[in-house]
């Protein structure tokens, strides 16, 4: 095929996708499509730059993509019949060596109240207002708690992470209910900082570790229907240009402080992180599940390095990529050496793709970690975040969006902070910022999406992320805000 066809058959595909298929790996796959409460959308690791908290790696994993603010009764439970983990891989093996799983129960209370000579259940969510403190959910009727089990080395103790404060048993943890609105929870940021909790981890000798699992505002920035109209965009302009597309929407966060000596082994600094989610094999009739296991909790979703799944990965071998473990990513290796997105880029813009094959930068960005920044000393290529736990972490002030291309080796793809401007990174990289001049003519052009994300937009402490939007009554005056 000729480069004209092939850029006329990816852009067909793209046309055919709907724009909720975008940003970094939201709805990326046919089958993850029709489960949002599993789908991980991105995946954050980064050494804590919190004041005080020197030596800690904080982990990051969202689900439950494009939340709308106002969107009860029910709002945004995890599913009860999944399991949500968060891997750690600390000898380069490409196999999970720590493993936090975390299971949720959604608890009905049916409450009701007396209408006539009746007592008829509430049709809504909550019959009056809640909190401050998390136990306050006298007038909440679903009830959301979950465990996190540390399962190391495949093998399952039931080892549970537990808290010392006085709410319900002490392996047992309270998430708090989505932002309905400011009516029902005045101060919902005060609420939700009531539900991060200090955690003992099994077999971590080093004190200090937090829980946080709720509600919190989409940190993805993206341009997402300019990119998928054939990049509608000027994408070496101005890096402010556009507006955030996911700007008016929530997520739901699963976040973790851990000591990082407690994450690495054998004197190696590098992790690789990645979060999967198993569900029950049962599906359902509309929407069965993709897998390639016979476990009764077979994987549906994966996510390492954002965008992969978007940008890099093929649209046949899509659902089989979210349902494989890193080991097996070989069968994935031609698209990451032989990238598409350059081609179509070059032929949308005066721009020229790189002309090495094998692209043996982005199997080193990818597959690999870079040789002197975050490869593990004996590791096997596969897809996921590779963090070197010894660079030193930079205060929010002085980190660069644009992480290591940029001089800040604190940042991506060493690991992922949430202000790294991770799509103009991943474009750059693919059209070769790493590659020399003969080898990439365009590669050192400023490329962007123009939609501009810093660390001076999130909260400089655990977990990060920003309140959530209510649901009333700002919900239309946030979606205006830019960020």
């Amino acid at each position: 095929m000729n480069k004209l066809a092939l850029c006329t058959a990816i852009a067909a595909s793209l046309l055919t996708l709907p724009i909720a298929t975008s940003a970094s790996s939201h709805r990326e796959a046919p089958a993850i499509g029709g489960m949002p409460r599993v789908d991980n959308t991105d995946v954050y690791a980064f050494s804590s730059y919190e004041s005080g908290r020197t030596g800690f790696v904080t982990l990051i994993a969202n689900f439950n993509p494009f939340q709308d603010p106002g969107g009860g009764p029910e709002f945004y439970p995890l599913d009860s019949e999944a399991e949500y983990r968060i891997n750690i891989d600390n000898n380069g093996d490409a196999i999970p060596d720590l493993e936090f799983v975390f299971e949720f129960t959604n608890t009905r209370k049916n409450l009701a109240i007396p209408v006539g000579d009746q007592m008829v259940a509430i049709p809504v969510l909550n019959s009056a207002p809640i909190g401050p403190g998390p136990t306050n959910t006298q007038s909440l009727d679903r009830v959301e708690t979950y465990r996190v089990e540390l399962v190391r080395n495949g093998v399952r103790l039931g080892n549970r992470m537990s808290h010392n404060q006085t709410r319900g048993t002490a392996d047992t943890f309270i998430k708090p209910v989505d932002n309905i609105g400011l009516k029902s929870i005045p101060d919902y940021a005060a609420y939700a900082r009531q539900h991060v909790y200090n955690v003992n981890v099994p077999g971590c000798s080093v004190a200090g570790s937090r829980l946080f699992v709720g509600q919190r505002k989409e940190g993805f920035v993206v341009n997402v229907g300019e990119i998928f109209d054939l990049f509608n965009l000027n994408p070496l302009g101005a890096p402010n240009e556009e507006l955030n597309s996911l700007r008016g929407k929530n997520i739901t966060t699963l976040a973790l402080e851990v000591p990082a000596s407690c994450l690495t082994r054998g004197g190696d600094p590098v992790i690789g992180v990645f979060s999967t989610v198993r569900k029950s094999g049962k599906g359902t009739s509309a929407q069965p599940l993709i897998t390639n296991s016979n476990d009764q909790f077979p994987q549906v979703s994966r996510l390492g390095m954002p965008l992969v799944n978007e940008a890099v990965i093929g649209n046949p071998d899509k659902d089989k990529f979210n349902i494989s473990p890193p080991k097996d990513d070989a069968q994935f290796l031609k698209y990451v050496t032989n990238p598409v997105l350059p081609e179509l880029l070059e032929m949308l813009f005066p721009v020229t793709a790189p002309n090495l094959f094998p692209r043996t930068d982005m199997v080193s960005v990818f597959l690999t970690g870079i040789a002197g920044l975050n490869k593990p000393v004996n590791g096997v290529p596969s897809e996921m975040l590779r963090l070197n736990t010894s660079t030193p972490a930079r205060v929010a002030a002085a980190q660069n969006p644009l992480g290591v291309i940029a001089n800040d080796t604190a940042g991506y793809p060493n690991g992922r902070r949430p202000g790294d401007d991770v799509v103009d990174i991943s474009l750059r990289v693919l059209m070769g910022v790493l590659l020399t001049p003969a080898q990439a003519p365009s590669g050192q052009m400023p490329f962007t999406d123009q939609a501009f994300i810093d660390a001076n937009r999130f909260e400089s402490r655990f977990p990060y992320l920003l309140t959530p939007i209510p649901g009333s009554p700002n919900e239309a005056t946030a979606a205006g805000s830019t960020q």
